[in-house]
């Protein structure tokens, strides 16, 4: 990466770190998940109407082609990814659906390899095997002392997944448009479907408390708005895998956050767990790849 693109990419997992401490308070405050992920992208995709029909913003509404493709992966990306997340929070700490996020180039490998053809060596199979059983620790570890698998991990990873597709899929189009068009493409998009959560908006927002009407506030302007601009800059500028790769960083982000806002920490196994998935991605990234990702053959 360039210095560009490593600052912009640095700067989104920065803010996308805070986000699970922020959807947390928010889900502590008296919002439903469903009204949060709605207000979040109904903020965001005011924003990029705004700026679209800013006077000289030279905004391009979308090639016809393109059109299934962007709101395909505006719901994998925007919209199962959300209720992913925020739905899982309900019952893991955001350290803990940080640290399972953070498990998104581990899948992001497993696609390159059915989709994009990619052979892994010896090590990348063997990281592949290691990051696996982080994620089985982190998953444990959200479990409580009765080891039963709640569904929020479930549903992280789920999001995990999806943002590894998203991810992968659009760094051709960024090849046809600007990183705010795209982003608005994607943000409206997924939004479409959080409009089943619209019963009782008004009154969730209403029985809100003040920090978490201020959190879904945060969490529609900065992560859901300007850091996937950000992101979607740093992935036009630079290789497609290395700016994956930052989000190493997130999970540290999240705990460290969670544990500063929210007084709240993972549990140790989590954290075991954490370290053993980072260190596979590490060896999957590092050491397992026989070749670079094609990603044009994604389009």
């Amino acid at each position: 990466m360039n210095t560009k693109a490593f600052s912009m990419a640095l700067i989104t997992i920065m803010i996308w770190g805070s986000t699970f401490a922020a959807i947390r308070a928010s889900l502590h405050g008296g919002y439903e998940p469903g009204h949060l992920v709605l207000v979040r992208y109904l903020i965001a995709s005011s924003l990029f109407i705004a700026y679209a029909l800013w006077p000289g913003s030279k905004f391009r509404l979308p090639h016809k082609e393109d059109i299934i493709r962007i709101f395909i992966l505006g719901f994998i990306g925007i919209s199962v990814y959300h209720i992913g997340v925020t739905f899982g929070e309900m019952t893991i700490t955001a350290g803990e659906a940080g640290m399972l996020i953070g498990s998104a180039p581990i899948f992001t490998a497993i696609i390159a390899i059915l989709v994009l053809k990619e052979r892994l060596s010896s090590f990348g199979w063997i990281g592949l095997g290691v990051g696996f059983l982080g994620i089985l620790l982190i998953t444990l570890g959200s479990a409580g002392p009765s080891l039963t698998i709640s569904t929020g991990a479930f549903l992280v990873l789920m999001a995990a997944i999806a943002t590894s597709i998203f991810f992968v899929f659009q760094k051709k189009l960024l090849e046809r448009y600007n990183p705010i068009e795209l982003t608005a493409y994607f943000t409206w998009a997924g939004t479409l479907p959080f409009f089943i959560f619209s019963p009782g908006l008004f009154t969730s927002i209403q029985n809100a408390t003040l920090e978490a009407n201020l959190s879904a506030l945060y969490v529609g302007i900065f992560p859901a708005a300007i850091a996937y601009v950000t992101w979607a800059i740093a992935l036009s500028l630079g290789n497609a895998s290395s700016v994956t790769s930052m989000m190493y960083l997130e999970p540290a982000v999240a705990v460290l956050v969670a544990w500063v806002w929210l007084k709240e920490l993972p549990t140790t196994l989590s954290l075991i767990g954490g370290a053993i998935a980072l260190l596979g991605v590490l060896i999957v990234n590092g050491l397992g790849r026989k070749r670079e990702i094609s990603y044009e053959k994604a389009s």
